[in-house]
């Protein structure tokens, strides 16, 4: 019996450290999704003044709409991680891209109702894309390419992020108009979905997470959610997360156009740097964590230089800094929000990892899908009916920026979890 048993786990090692190729060709197929999400993710703020006229809402209201995404994103964070381990990725990632696929289709039509039920699906579907991408890779790549898949899966979504501002912008104001790119992008992601169906092996773990009711598929998440450590992780990356999605994603242009007298042409150019630094901080700041092995000197240093270069962008006079660097350095920065994923991770145990990554996603989501509507309440209250000029968007940086400040604070707070202090433990 004893042989078996030594014989089961001799396989199921082997099995880790070879490459499935079925699961590879689904995880690639998942990063275009996780691209595509994240380009629908920022699109709108390249298209306000179009929304703002088909929905006959000024910004502040399209922006809340547009938040929406967030409030199902969170949500659904903590119900994707347990159920694919339940169900495995064949019956539940290509289930999350249909429903991103029919919520673009739904905010293409151009009334509230539909948008604000598109939104919500796209939110829903998308919380499939990074979770799903993360399951696919551990399914299919050996364990020392894992970290590796894993930082391509985040790049490529930010890539996705970056096109979602630059080349869109482009495309609604040449090709095609903005109804025509999001049922364009429908059937694209829709495509992806049946691909990932295909490709995907029906197998997934035999783990406790697959048995039993499905009440206790949940119950990893009372470990991690009973952790101080996991909130100052969730509110750290969350406060570091809202220059980015909030600031930049939906009121970056608007701010360039009106505050700084940019062209839209010119505006869409300068927003699309901070998603492209993403690109460059997210792996970079992610391997000088590895290479000093510490996690919180390289979170704080990130945070400072997103201070910094955010303090620059609202406060110094046009023409002292080159127009391009201030973004790309704050993209760069905010690549920090990403080691909270990593400290979470580490300052729980090792049987609820997946569910440590659904409830920080939980956390930050469910942090901008309340602070979205609010920062635009905020922009009107300062603007009291008036225009959204460089004073107003000044006056509202100091809740962007004190938030960067709050997430330094509460940095210093976090347990350090990196390999150098794990070893001097």
């Amino acid at each position: 019996m004893s042989s078996n048993v030594a014989s089961t786990t001799a396989n199921h090692a082997s099995e880790r450290e070879s490459i499935h190729i079925g699961f590879v060709i689904a995880w690639i197929l998942c990063v275009a999704f996780y691209f595509m999400q994240y380009a629908l993710r920022s699109a709108p703020g390249v298209m306000m003044p179009e929304l703002s006229a088909a929905f006959a809402r000024d910004v502040v209201g399209v922006s809340a709409l547009v938040g929406l995404y967030y409030y199902s994103y969170a949500v659904f964070s903590i119900v994707v991680g347990a159920a694919l381990d339940r169900l495995g990725g064949k019956a539940i990632i290509p289930v999350g891209i249909v429903l991103v696929a029919v919520g673009a289709a739904l905010f293409g039509i151009g009334t509230v109702q539909t948008a604000e039920i598109g939104r919500l699906l796209q939110g829903a579907g998308s919380a499939c894309a990074f979770i799903g991408a993360v399951y696919l890779a551990t399914h299919g790549f050996p364990s020392r390419y894992l970290a590796t898949a894993v930082g391509f899966t985040q790049c490529f979504g930010m890539l996705g992020g970056f096109g979602g501002q630059f080349a869109v912008g482009r495309l609604i104001h040449s090709l095609i108009t903005w109804q025509q790119f999001w049922w364009l992008s429908g059937v694209v992601i829709f495509v992806i979905a049946v691909l990932v169906f295909i490709a995907t092996p029906a197998g997934h773990d035999d783990s406790p997470a697959s048995q039993g009711s499905w009440v206790k598929m949940f119950a990893p998440y009372k470990e991690v959610l009973s952790n101080p450590q996991s909130y100052l992780c969730g509110l750290c990356a969350g406060l570091l997360f809202v220059p980015t999605t909030i600031g930049d994603m939906i009121w970056g242009i608007a701010f360039l156009r009106h505050g700084l007298d940019v062209s839209y042409a010119e505006a869409v150019n300068r927003a699309s740097m901070v998603p492209l630094g993403w690109v460059i901080g997210c792996p970079l700041l992610g391997y000088l964590s590895d290479q000093l092995g510490r996690r919180k000197p390289v979170l704080i240093g990130g945070a400072l230089l997103m201070l910094v270069s955010g303090a620059g962008i609202f406060y110094l006079p046009a023409g002292v800094a080159p127009p391009y660097v201030l973004g790309l350095l704050l993209g760069i920065g905010s690549g920090a929000a990403m080691l909270p994923y990593t400290v979470i991770k580490e300052v729980n145990s090792d049987n609820v990892k997946g569910s440590a990554t659904g409830a920080i996603n939980f956390l930050v989501f469910a942090f901008s899908a309340l602070l979205t509507p609010a920062y635009g309440k905020l922009l009107a209250h300062v603007a009291n009916g008036g225009p959204m000029n460089l004073t107003v968007f000044r006056t509202t940086s100091v809740w962007l920026l004190g938030g960067i400040v709050l997430a330094i604070v509460l940095a210093l707070f976090l347990r350090e979890t990196g390999p150098r202090a794990r070893a001097n433990a």
